[in-house]
């Protein structure tokens, strides 16, 4: 792409040549692209969805006010000028040079080829557009009130739109989710010289371009003229984004020979020791994370100040703070590099990158509490407001913001946790890695996740998955009763919710001694190996899921109890974990 920016008048003309591979066995007698712009304009599905999201009531506060489902982040739109909405106009369409024709329905453009596309086959499209910059509505636009950012430059170009197994995905852009197509992005930007870039990809003419990305020693040659033309190369991403504002301040930190970290950022809502410290820390976690998801495939990644909260794109991610930079760096591996369907499943990108971060952050922090807490408190909140919707449900067609939200990001984190209680916590770390490892660069779906979680487990898990993830059934085990019988004493637990799991029972004894006894689900087709080798473990035959009670047994006499509890670990997603302790007081 050639783009030609205005920053007067806040549009940019550009061309875009692509060369298409139709990879799939099917023939092509349509074609669709995102213009992600036309959503910025009165009257779009966007505004419309955010106006019937305004009139949803979730509450109170303390106050009393009332708590609508709005997200605040999008600003009203129906009062956008002219000169402040965004669009995305085609100039034109050709294919392998031949001009053709299309159809422009707000965010989507469909283009009828005058020829199909074979399989197997190469086509190339040149599209000229012009756009103009929003004002900054969700993740993307200009003149960020709070940064104080010019240009985030996110979903700014017609996009193709991703073909797959499942055929075209033409979804309609409301605010939410992506979906790209992998490719090689050579990216010319000429903006006025006053300003500095940052973004994706890896900077052709840094020595023209200077800013801090010059060679070191090196002068600066900036050819005449009131531009100066950036040009990026990006290998092997699925989305280009950019930002630009005259008094950005950057830094640099080479974390190892092949990867160098930027900072692009304005001292508006932060100090500059607060900014600069997300170099620090990005550097203290990076070894955890490859470690954990694989090796980081890329030279470079940008913390860019912009945008409307935290949002990743490839190769580097817009901040409003800098509070969420590690979470948003997390997405690098699951949204950047293995790239599922986010409109489809948001859980995998959103729910994972939230794991990762607790779970890394608890490595380098070295923390001793359950990382997790906050995850499952909000999915205990979920639970009670009864707008509980599946998490299978598509990002777009959530009835509340809220659902999709705590759906995506804490019972997706859930998710994973819980996994790793089915399966063991070493065993879910070896799932994770493989996952990422084998599906890095390919777009997998939720069976493509389970299939590596069965195969590296040994267990069947498609119990769990239809559960957690097609359903809003819950989990609920109780302690019901203690008695002494044949010099034994039994306990029995109660399965009093909806969805069966396996078990783990402590006991604690007078004597501060414990016990183990672990029962696994009989439609795991297996069992998770010790976890704490210096607990002694009792293991059961399989519990049958249609059961309602199991009972286990100690040779312990009753008199010697102290505590029984269902899952101490915590992270059995049990919805009333009063019935999960008991501590027994004698007299």
């Amino acid at each position: 792409m050639n783009i030609d920016m205005n920053v007067v008048t806040n549009r940019f003309t550009g061309t875009q040549k692509i060369e298409y591979w139709n990879n799939s066995p099917d023939t092509l007698w349509q074609v669709f692209y995102h213009l992600f712009y036309n959503a910025f304009q009165p009257g779009s599905m966007m505004e419309t969805r955010d106006r019937r999201q305004a009139g949803i009531l979730l509450g109170y506060d303390r106050d009393g006010k009332e708590l609508s489902d709005k997200d605040t982040r999008i600003k009203d739109i129906s009062k956008l000028n002219p000169d402040e909405i965004g669009y995305q106009k085609i100039i034109s369409m050709k294919l392998n040079g031949r001009p053709q024709k299309y159809k422009v329905m707000e965010t989507i453009l469909e283009v009828t080829p005058d020829k199909p596309i074979l399989p197997r086959s190469k086509v190339v499209f040149d599209v000229q557009f012009e756009a103009q910059v929003p004002l900054i509505i969700r993740r993307t636009g200009r003149d960020q009130p709070v940064t104080k950012v010019r240009y985030s430059m996110a979903q700014w170009y017609p996009k193709i739109c991703a073909y797959d197994q499942e055929g075209w995905h033409p979804t309609p852009f409301i605010g939410r989710e992506f979906y790209g197509v992998w490719g090689d992005f050579d990216v010319s930007i000429s903006i006025d010289k006053r300003y500095m870039l940052g973004g994706t990809g890896y900077l052709q003419n840094p020595n023209q371009v200077g800013f801090g990305y010059e060679t070191p020693g090196t002068k600066v040659i900036t050819p005449p003229g009131e531009k100066l033309t950036w040009r990026f190369l990006a290998p092997n991403v699925h989305d280009f984004m950019w930002a630009a504002d005259p008094d950005f301040i950057h830094r640099t930190k080479k974390i190892k020979d092949s990867l160098t970290l930027h900072l692009l950022y304005k001292a508006t809502n932060a100090t500059a020791e607060q900014w600069e410290g997300v170099l620090n820390r990005a550097e203290k976690m990076w070894p955890y994370i490859e470690k954990a998801f694989g090796a980081y495939p890329y030279k470079q990644f940008s913390f860019i100040h912009g945008g409307d909260g935290g949002t990743e794109y490839p190769m580097g991610t817009l901040l409003l703070r800098y509070t969420s930079a590690m979470h948003e760096l997390m997405h690098a591996w699951f949204y950047g590099m293995v790239a599922n369907n986010e409109n489809k499943y948001s859980w995998m990108d959103e729910g994972f990158a939230s794991f990762a971060e607790h779970k890394i952050r608890a490595i380098v922090d070295s923390s001793k509490g359950f990382p997790f807490s906050g995850a499952y408190d909000s999915y205990g909140r979920l639970v009670k407001s009864e707008k509980e919707e599946p998490m299978s449900t598509e990002a777009n067609y959530f009835n509340t913001n809220f659902a999709y939200q705590q759906s995506s990001y804490t019972k997706g984190e859930v998710f994973l946790v819980q996994l790793g209680y089915i399966t063991g916590r070493s065993t879910l770390d070896k799932i994770l890695y493989e996952y990422c490892r084998q599906w890095r660069f390919k777009h997998p779906n939720p069976a493509d996740f389970m299939r590596v979680a069965e195969k590296v487990s040994k267990m069947k898990l498609d119990w769990y998955y239809e559960n957690w993830i097609h359903s809003i059934k819950t989990i609920d085990y109780k302690i019901d009763s203690l008695w002494e019988e044949g010099g034994k004493t039994n306990v029995r637990i109660r399965n009093i919710g909806m969805i069966p799991m396996p078990i783990d029972v402590q006991l604690t004894f007078k004597d501060s001694t414990k016990e183990l006894h672990y029962i696994p689900l009989d439609l795991m087709y297996g069992e998770k190996q010790a976890e704490d080798s210096t607990l002694p473990r009792n293991v059961y035959n399989a519990w049958k899921w249609t059961e309602p009670t199991f009972i286990i047994s100690t040779k312990r006499r009753l008199g010697d109890f102290k505590v029984v509890e269902i899952d101490p670990s915590l992270r059995m997603a049990d919805i009333d974990r009063k019935n999960n302790r008991l501590e027994i007081k004698w007299n």
